[in-house]
């Protein structure tokens, strides 16, 4: 039996990460799209890691359920890297919901139930849900702690109260932050880390959906401004994901790393800040 690291999103920064805590481990690959994680595959296989794929879908409980059974078929669940989800410009409020909110939920509750002694995760969150003004204490504990098959039922995220795709990205990266700190209570009983990690904007296809979309002007204004003038790079993200992995953070859990630039800084209490 091997020690396995589940990257949930085979994109270039679930592989970032990846590429940093999974030497001498085995990886398996899951996207939504199996060419994705085919292709994400071959670059990792061509790279050293011994690595295996999966097709999944985050926002079906029974996919998410079938992909751990993959895993643990293959050994411990030493890792598990969060990294799929949909931006505003790429769906409706509904499946953002759907899928980054609930979906999320879902790969907490049911990796968490068979994770490994000693294994840490994380999870890809925004620089967006720091933008969200303050919830109430109600809602924040709703966010995190409402089973997952009964989020979506929450009052505040009906239809009627959610109309806007940025809004529901917010929301539901606030979310993820939420819940990842509840579900650092859970996980800690095993034995097992995880936390968040809120990237702003790092150059993937998922970024230059936005850029060239209806918000690309906002989006350009915002690296502009930032103190670091500049966007991130997958890489940057991976540096910080292997620390929140690794033995160096091995006293960290339940906890979100903002890394953006400074865009959120500019955002409160700079530029762009709202009048």
């Amino acid at each position: 039996m091997k020690n396995v690291i589940a990257v949930i999103g085979a994109g270039s920064i679930g592989q970032s990460i990846a590429r940093r805590v999974s030497a001498g481990k085995h990886v398996l690959l899951a996207d939504l799209r199996q060419e994705n994680a085919d292709a994400a595959a071959k670059v990792l296989g061509d790279a050293g890691f011994e690595v295996s794929t999966a097709a999944v879908d985050v926002s079906l409980r029974e996919s998410i359920h079938a992909l751990v059974e993959t895993a643990t078929a293959i050994g411990a669940i030493t890792g598990i890297i969060h990294a799929a989800g949909v931006s505003p410009t790429q769906a409706s409020p509904s499946v953002i919901l759907k899928v980054d909110l609930y979906g999320t939920a879902l790969v907490l509750e049911e990796f968490g139930n068979v994770i490994a002694q000693g294994a840490a995760g994380v999870v890809i969150a925004s620089q967006s849900g720091h933008r969200l003004p303050a919830l109430t204490s109600e809602q924040n504990r709703a966010l995190a702690t409402t089973p997952a098959d009964e989020l979506l039922s929450l009052p505040f995220l009906q239809p009627e109260q959610v109309k806007d795709s940025l809004y529901a990205y917010q929301l539901a990266k606030r979310g993820n932050s939420l819940r990842v700190m509840a579900e650092a209570v859970r996980w800690g009983k095993r034995g097992a880390r995880i936390n968040t990690i809120s990237p702003g904007i790092i150059i993937t296809p998922l970024a230059k959906d936005e850029l060239t979309g209806p918000r690309g002007e906002g989006y350009r204004r915002m690296i502009q401004i930032s103190a670091a003038g500049r966007a991130g790079t997958p890489d940057e993200v991976g540096t910080v994901g292997a620390l929140l992995m690794g033995p160096d953070g091995a006293f960290i859990t339940g906890s979100d790393f903002l890394m953006d630039g400074g865009v959120t800084a500019a955002y409160w209490y700079g530029e762009l800040a709202p009048a």
